[in-house]
């Protein structure tokens, strides 16, 4: 049965994606709509949306991580080229931001929500750390002022230290 399902989903996708095709080469209006969104970066932006879409349409909440990484690297690309220049390297550690985003995604649609949410949520919190610091110390963030790397560091440490007493106290508790 689900078999079936992916492949009448992929069948209309492929079949809209063609008349989108044909429409951009015979309607000059269809062409200059869509014109902003076919070009890199943006493109990436409609590429994981349609991986998310499809994740939805056949039920693979799997499906959304590859569709978050697709999409997160197309809004780095984006940003990149838009405010930053390629001296930027530390926003790519933003990657296991995504990839949180997409696991947070797939425990949301129901692949073993509790433990998807918790693991998406240590890799969203653990790449927006590692970026804030990264561009603290490279002096990306001058709202935080020159303290910004040992705050951040700080914050980290407390929110280790706290996990780890929190473990600690569960584990102790079920015994």
């Amino acid at each position: 049965m689900r078999r079936g399902r992916s492949q009448l989903t992929l069948g209309l996708i492929l079949i809209l994606l063609g008349v989108g095709f044909m429409l951009n080469q015979t309607v000059p209006a269809f062409r200059d709509f869509f014109e902003a969104y076919s070009k890199w970066p943006m493109n990436m932006f409609l590429i994981g949306g349609l991986i998310f879409l499809f994740a939805l349409i056949v039920g693979q909440p799997g499906l959304s991580v590859p569709a978050a990484l697709i999409a997160g690297i197309g809004a780095i690309v984006y940003y990149q080229e838009r405010f930053l220049s390629a001296e930027a390297w530390y926003v790519w550690v933003l990657i296991l931001a995504f990839i949180g985003v997409g696991t947070m995604l797939q425990g949301l649609l129901g692949d073993d929500t509790s433990y998807n949410l918790k693991r998406g949520l240590r890799l969203f919190a653990l790449g927006v750390a590692i970026f804030l610091f990264f561009s603290a110390a490279y002096g990306s963030l001058p709202w935080l002022g020159a303290y910004a790397p040992a705050i951040l560091l700080i914050l980290a440490g407390l929110w280790v230290l706290g996990n780890g007493l929190y473990r600690a106290y569960r584990r102790r508790g079920d015994e």
